[in-house]
């Protein structure tokens, strides 16, 4: 997939159209209560991001987006407002090719639809296409933890992306949620709700590892939901990520963090990547990365570089 291009243009036309729905108008599948086809992880082999004549550098980024019922703001807004100040801001630092797949994650216990994936896409109407078949489920297993790892699982198992295995250079991995994770996974719950064919428990640090080999792998904590400054949570991410957890004050930054992160990785220095910014936008941004853009860009005599993290 990704065989189409970005185009500022077109974005204002849909952007202006979506702003005058609601949110079920917005998703279609809220009003059927049920996955739509394309998103269904049944019978899923693979997801591929291939580099093309048009994208012949592809930068795979997958988003995934919590749908619980503390979150489906942030889709929304995305789908509403900020779609374009993703591809723009990662274009604009260079990266011109990405393609995003879009992933829906709920909890594998409590939910019919833990997991929703679409498909690597560089265009603006396959992107805009893509958002608005996700299914806002608003369920979630009101313990404080919902089942992000199934990101981690299926970037690890069902895609494959040119960037790494052409040119061994990672991509990237974005959940984006307020609460803890499940450290295990039973099969039996993976196998009726996810496509999964193993038989074993899935665990989330396994997971990582698996995921992190293809992939930078980062989580973003939307700090103004249920969860704001939570122990538990904060301290399960902490140990399992580092400094790879963001902590986001304004959500409505999400968009601006998510580009600016590949920016510093693929060796655009901070002030350059947030050039475009408002003084409030780049505040934000730069709050959330405090901990890590220093080391996210390495400096060999003046010259900035990827790192591994």
């Amino acid at each position: 997939m990704g065989y189409s291009s970005w185009s500022d243009d077109a974005y204002d036309s849909v952007s202006r159209a979506r702003k005058t729905r609601s949110i079920d108008d917005n998703f279609t599948q809220n009003k059927l209560g049920v996955i739509h086809p394309d998103l269904s992880p049944d019978h899923v082999d693979v997801r591929e991001s291939r580099d093309s004549d048009l994208h012949p550098n592809s930068v795979p980024i997958i988003v995934a987006l919590d749908v619980t019922g503390s979150m489906g703001a942030i889709p929304e807004n995305l789908i509403k407002n900020k779609l374009g100040a993703l591809m723009s801001t990662l274009i604009s630092n260079g990266i011109l090719d990405p393609q995003i797949m879009f992933m829906a994650i709920g909890d594998h216990i409590s939910d019919d639809y833990p997991l929703q994936v679409g498909q690597f896409e560089s265009g603006t109407m396959e992107l805009d296409n893509c958002l608005s078949k996700i299914f806002i489920e608003r369920g979630g297993g009101g313990q404080n933890r919902e089942s992000y790892p199934l990101a981690w699982y299926f970037a690890a198992r069902h895609t494959s992306i040119d960037s790494f295995e052409k040119r061994q250079e990672k991509g990237f991995l974005f959940t984006i949620g307020d609460e803890g994770f499940h450290d295990h996974m039973a099969a039996d719950f993976l196998q009726s709700k996810c496509g999964y064919k193993g038989r074993e428990p899935l665990a989330a640090s396994s997971l990582l590892n698996e995921a992190g080999r293809s992939y930078y792998v980062f989580h973003i904590h939307a700090n103004e939901a249920s969860y704001h400054n939570d122990h538990f949570v904060f301290s399960q991410w902490k140990a399992l990520l580092g400094e790879r957890f963001l902590v986001l004050e304004d959500q409505n930054n999400i968009a601006e963090l998510i580009a600016t992160t590949v920016a510093l990785v693929k060796g655009v220095s901070p002030d350059a990547a947030m050039s475009g910014f408002d003084a409030k936008t780049r505040l934000s941004v730069s709050n959330a990365l405090v901990s890590v853009k220093d080391s996210l860009v390495r400096r060999d005599h003046g010259v900035s570089g990827i790192i591994a993290l």
